[in-house]
């Protein structure tokens, strides 16, 4: 108890500053809901606060800095524990909602997955879609991240948290001197981001209530609606276009738009190696997505194929999973090079998940390294991004990384089947939910949800969010016998 105390007493301290999360809803709840469910919110909010000091209190004697290891301990717990204090209200302001249903929505919304079991979204209240929305905002840059910014403030360090936390393999680069001064700038381009899009989606037509909403989901990067039909749900296609261009700039690393923003010049963005490659990759699938839906007829207008094309690549690319349309009902080839998109395509320190472009683009060059070394063996040939060479342990980092990816893959995959599930829809709710992209293919697609699975099966995609959001090695070193050894 005592080694696990000083994390309980920071897991606490983050519980007291979650509570505050609930004023959102309650206030859209008083503002704008015909129903009565301020009750809900402020219950919420009260249980989550009264934990939390319970648990400050009992552990208040066992303060001290983290260890590496807490760290790890505490990014967990955190995820776990923050899904479940998310879930009551939704439990309590739909009686029918289970509780492995809630728990699911709440574990999509923290770690912008997007999956989700309800339908009837246009007739819920306000402050209940708010609540699943803004989830998304603070869940997308990370949790954990904010409270590096708070935690100097405490008397206790936060760099454990932040390489747990961080996405992408290069946990160590800093963009300040002091973590907390990172956290805070990361957060505060994030905050600029989010309010330029709220805006500009309330200039193309949207209701105040829907442009939080999606601005929320938006730059979470989450893909959560308040409507059934998502982006369908307006006939107006500026609205498609203005959510394009903040997917696309959220799918990108914020530190470098920090690192912008303090240089005052776009060349660190411009010469981003992984950035580059993004950008290529997104348009090339775009205008390839268009050629094979004017080919097979799926449109009859260029402009509306391309638009069509674009929206759906870039949200599924980026692991929003926004839908304008049932995709799934395109040529079978476009649905599948969507969700493969979905892997690999957002950059590390987006709010996107999957493997990550950087990652991706190690291996192809690793790869390539192999082939010529096959050929001339002798040949000095690094792997580099850009100008900067990639050392060969954070190579041996991807690869692992890599190796653990796609053995989780495969396991939740078999559970699925075990359970059940046809081949389709078992493979692609967990490639869903592993790179929190949110909807899948087969009885999980865009125009059906993950209602369709059985208790057994929601947990296991509930899992695969989790162990997605956390980059899978921070999830498994948990069950390392060196990590609980002194």
């Amino acid at each position: 108890m005592n080694g696990l105390a000083p994390v309980l007493n920071v897991l606490a301290t983050i519980m007291v500053g979650f509570s505050l999360m609930f004023l959102v809803p309650l206030g859209w709840a008083l503002s704008l809901d015909h129903s009565d469910l301020h009750g809900v919110w402020a219950t919420g909010m009260a249980l989550t606060l009264g934990a939390g000091l319970l648990i400050l209190m009992l552990t208040r004697h066992h303060k001290r800095e983290l260890l590496p290891r807490d760290g790890f301990l505490l990014v967990n717990l955190v995820w776990i524990v923050l899904p479940l204090f998310s879930a009551i209200p939704l439990m309590l302001a739909m009686e029918r909602l289970s509780f492995t249903d809630a728990y699911f929505e709440a574990m999509s919304a923290l770690t912008a997955t997007g999956a989700t079991v309800l339908s009837g979204l246009d007739d819920l209240p306000v402050s209940v879609n708010v609540w699943r929305c803004f989830l998304q905002l603070i869940g997308g840059l990370g949790i954990m991240l904010l409270v590096v910014a708070v935690l100097p403030l405490l008397g206790l360090g936060g760099v454990q948290l932040y390489k747990a936390e961080t996405p992408g393999p290069m946990k160590d680069a800093r963009l300040t001197p002091r973590i907390a001064e990172t956290a805070r700038g990361l957060w505060g381009v994030y905050f600029a981001f989010s309010a330029a899009c709220m805006l500009a989606y309330r200039w193309v037509g949207m209701s105040w209530p829907d442009a939080f909403m999606h601005m929320c989901t938006t730059m979470g990067l989450g893909g959560f609606s308040s409507h059934d039909a998502s982006f369908g749900y307006w006939p107006d296609k500026n609205v498609e276009l203005v959510a394009i261009v903040f997917m696309a700039l959220a799918g990108i690393s914020f530190a470098r738009y920090f690192i912008v923003w303090r240089g005052r010049s776009l060349g660190p963005l411009l010469r981003d190696a992984e950035v580059r490659t993004y950008a290529l990759v997104l348009l090339a699938s775009a205008v390839g997505l268009t050629v094979v839906l004017m080919l097979h007829g799926t449109y009859d207008v260029l402009s509306e194929a391309a638009l069509s094309a674009a929206f759906h690549v870039v949200s599924v690319a980026t692991t929003t999973g926004y839908a304008a349309t049932d995709y799934a009902m395109w040529p079978v080839f476009a649905p599948v090079w969507l969700m493969f998109l979905g892997t690999f395509v957002s950059c590390a320190g987006s709010t996107g998940g999957g493997i990550k472009m950087v990652r991706m683009v190690v291996l192809v060059k690793q790869a390539r390294r192999e082939m010529v070394r096959a050929i001339h063996p002798r040949v000095v040939n690094p792997v580099t991004m850009g100008r900067t060479t990639i050392p060969s342990t954070v190579i041996a980092v991807v690869m692992a990384y890599m190796l653990i990816y796609g053995a989780t893959t495969l396991g939740l995959t078999m559970l699925m089947l075990l359970s059940g599930l046809d081949i389709v829809t078992a493979f692609s709710a967990v490639v869903a939910t592993v790179n929190n992209i949110g909807p899948g293919l087969g009885q999980v697609g865009p125009s059906t949800n993950f209602s369709i699975l059985s208790d057994f099966q929601t947990w296991v995609g509930t899992l695969g969010m989790l162990m997605g959001r956390l980059e899978f090695i921070a999830v498994f070193v948990l069950f390392a016998p060196e990590f609980w050894r002194k």
